[in-house]
């Protein structure tokens, strides 16, 4: 009987630290990320390289594009909080994010006017606006003028260049955000 209960409350143990790690910070995935620095990243491809996971790296620093209909996140209507996944910064809550049958993740706002920033892009032949993260510059996607109100933008961003957290933290920002 007292192994048994000493299993019980191992596995109460474990379980309830589980659940608990959900609303906490994660665990670092390289030396800059953080959910809660709003401090600015300014370091070179080169380290980028050596930090990021190549297919974090070719959509953030290579400006690249998963396919549509393939990422994690293009149809979750889970409710949570978005984070660039190279720097931890938050981008979007899923209060924002909208079906818009393009293929990827799409929101009509972002978390903060300073959460994005935005540069043009006139490759491939078209002229388009190029969402980046405001803490490192990571490439995100691409804001388009075709989104619902209340803003008429569609956020089209990359799933592999998210990290998401379920909705504790996602009703936090969001909030604070709108009072």
């Amino acid at each position: 009987m007292c192994a048994r209960s000493l299993l019980v409350c191992g596995l109460v143990f474990l379980l309830s630290n589980c659940s608990y790690s959900q609303t906490m910070e994660p665990a670092k995935k390289n030396e800059v990320y953080s959910r809660t620095d709003s401090s600015k990243v300014t370091i070179s491809n080169e380290e980028w390289k050596k930090m990021l996971p190549a297919d974090v790296y070719n959509i953030a620093r290579e400006k690249g594009t998963e396919w549509a209909f393939t990422g994690k996140y293009w149809n979750s209507k889970e409710k949570g909080t978005y984070y660039c996944a190279a720097c931890g910064n938050p981008l979007f809550v899923s209060d924002a994010k909208f079906e818009s049958s393009c293929g990827w993740p799409s929101f009509f706002e972002p978390l903060t006017k300073t959460s994005v920033i935005y540069a043009p892009d006139n490759t491939h032949g078209m002229q388009r606006t190029e969402v980046m993260c405001g803490r490192c510059k990571a490439h995100l996607g691409h804001v388009f003028d075709d989104g619902p109100p209340p803003t008429g933008l569609r956020y089209c961003i990359n799933s592999v260049i998210l990290d998401f957290d379920k909705a504790q933290v996602a009703e936090k920002h969001f909030k604070g955000k709108k009072e």
